[in-house]
């Protein structure tokens, strides 16, 4: 046994085109650590939300230049069986982008080199930037698919490969399943040709584009004079988001210097997600030491495909939860006049649907991730509770940090100049849709087997009833129903509340996902609601807990 996967980590060793991932293989086969060798090859990274994701290092199991470079073969493949685009006879063309992790220049750059040796056309994007722009630039240049080589906000150690196809959207079933399958084709490393050149480096005018197109989310002629400081928590958004900021011609935001340039090693946070415990203290730290104080807070995470906001609340700030910010940006579009589907994820905030319904427009639920958010049919505004949001359809078909952090800012502004703040908007949403709302419970493992035993200890023995409050329908989402496909998920619904139990898809987490609904009559009702709110979902939280047995 372990003779076999000293001599399969040999076989890997001999195709490995890095120096650094040949170096540390090199160093565990010749200590026989069968252990370390036994995780880097007990299988192969899958395609998971949106392609791969994983930790760094040698072996199929992490990832590195060879894993990628079988992934760039498999999507090459794959995008030849499907033709040229229709009335073309040339190559289709395939864009590449990259965020500041580390080995992400590396993996943009192999992609390039495998569909150029593929025979289709490449174009990398000119330097790190938000994965957004490489969105947009599918759409605009007319690819039949796009790269963005990002682990998004997960730890300094992993990196990732996000794949779209020419809508702009993210893979879904079944192109993630046929690309896997060419995936696991490739023979060998050997038989993929890589060219040294042949494929295109982008100039600015891509991201010059998408910046104009930033002008149609903010409404002609309204205010633009709420004050906000800013972090990219280490990634790459500040230079597009100050960029977009000042062609809209919003105050200058301060930036939280620590963390403003991209830096792979993310040192002043444990994990670069604005959502996790202590990442956004230095942006609050910022906030208090401005001589005028700020009217909000951004944060993007590192490939500003999110966008988080925080508020000040009495003497001190607080983050709004993504599914405030998703309501207040759809009160603020209604508002506006937009017209179209209103979409989110499942597992997000049910008052859209009630603000939806009021205004008359279409609303949909869809499974949790953007790659099903974006497919929408007629979508003008979609968000999952994940600080995600899609804003501008039209220009970029995925949740976009940048033309999200636009839009509150514009809401801010307007509220500011009626002497109102987001909060007072919330009230408002809270009087007249009842007050909803939302909490998670999160817990990350280190051995996945207890995922599953979760999962499966909920379905062998379902609880009956949560807080006091009793379970009236429990929906299997492995079945899947007649408006989403299956996945693994629990859904249930109480008198008052509902709960929604999955794996996630990007971390080894198990996420449970709670809303209760409180009727108010008046907005000085407000702090019982909350208060009741806040206890119930506490509730929730610890028989759940005790029911899943975690």
């Amino acid at each position: 046994m372990h003779e076999e996967l000293i001599a399969q980590a040999q076989a890997w060793l001999t195709e490995d085109p890095d120096p650094d991932t040949r170096t540390e293989l090199a160093r565990l086969i010749d200590a026989r650590d069968h252990t370390e060798l036994a995780a880097r090859f007990s299988g192969t990274l899958q395609f998971g939300t949106a392609g791969l994701r994983g930790e760094l290092g040698a072996g199929p199991m992490r990832m590195n230049r060879s894993v990628v470079i079988r992934a760039a073969a498999g999507l090459a493949a794959y995008l030849k069986k499907q033709g040229p685009p229709a009335g073309e006879g040339e190559a289709g063309l395939v864009v590449i982008g990259y965020d500041a992790r580390h080995k992400s220049h590396d993996f943009a750059q192999d992609t390039a080199a495998v569909m150029t040796g593929a025979g289709l056309r490449a174009a990398v994007l000119p330097r790190p930037l938000p994965t957004p722009v490489l969105a947009f630039a599918i759409r605009h240049l007319g690819a039949v698919a796009g790269v963005e080589v990002t682990a998004s906000h997960n730890p300094p150690r992993d990196n990732g490969y996000k794949v779209y196809l020419g809508d702009g959207s993210q893979i879904v079933p079944p192109a993630d399943i046929d690309i896997a399958a060419e995936i696991a084709a490739v023979p060998s490393l050997t038989t993929v040709r890589r060219p040294t050149e042949g494929w295109d480096t982008l100039d600015d005018s891509v991201l010059d584009a998408y910046l104009a197109r930033t002008d149609a989310v903010l409404s002609e002629g309204s205010p633009r004079t709420a004050r906000t400081v800013y972090t990219a928590m280490h990634g790459v958004g500040k230079d597009v988001l100050l960029a977009a900021f000042a062609r809209a011609g919003f105050p200058e935001p301060v930036l939280v210097t620590e963390q403003a340039e991209p830096d792979p090693e993310f040192p002043t946070v444990a994990f670069p997600n604005p959502e996790e415990p202590g990442a956004m203290d230095l942006a609050f730290a910022t906030a208090r030491a401005c001589e005028t104080a700020p009217d909000l807070i951004i944060a993007n995470d590192p490939d500003a495909d999110r966008c988080a906001v925080a508020v000040q609340d009495g003497s001190d700030w607080r983050m709004l939860r993504g599914d405030e910010v998703g309501a207040l940006l759809a009160a603020h579009l209604v508002r506006r006049g937009a017209t179209g589907t209103f979409a989110e994820s499942i597992v997000s905030s049910s008052l859209l649907g009630r603000i939806a319904e009021k205004a008359g427009l279409p609303h949909v639920e869809t499974l949790t991730g953007f790659k099903w958010i974006a497919r929408a049919e007629g979508l003008r505004f979609g968000y999952e509770e994940a600080l995600g949001y899609c804003v501008d359809p039209d220009g970029v078909r995925d949740k976009d940090g940048i033309t999200a952090a636009l839009l509150i800012t514009e809401l801010a502004s307007q509220l500011k100049e009626e002497g109102r703040t987001l909060l007072d908007l919330l009230d408002d949403l809270a009087v007249e849709h009842g007050l909803h709302a939302t909490d998670q419970l999160s817990v990350r493992v280190e051995d996945l087997s207890l995922i599953a035993a979760a999962m499966r200890r909920l379905r062998e023995q379902p609880p009956t009833e949560l807080a006091g409050l009793r379970i009236t329908r429990t929906d299997d989402l492995t079945q899947g129903t007649a408006e989403l496909p299956p996945t693994d998920g629990l859904r249930y619904t109480l008198d008052g509340a509902r709960v929604i139990v999955r794996p996630s898809g990007t971390e080894p987490k198990l996420k449970c996902y709670l809303e209760v609904v409180i009727p108010v009559g008046s907005h000085k009702e407000l702090p019982e609601a909350r208060a009741k709110a806040t206890a119930l979902l506490e509730s929730i939280k610890r028989d759940l807990s005790a029911a899943a047995g975690i």
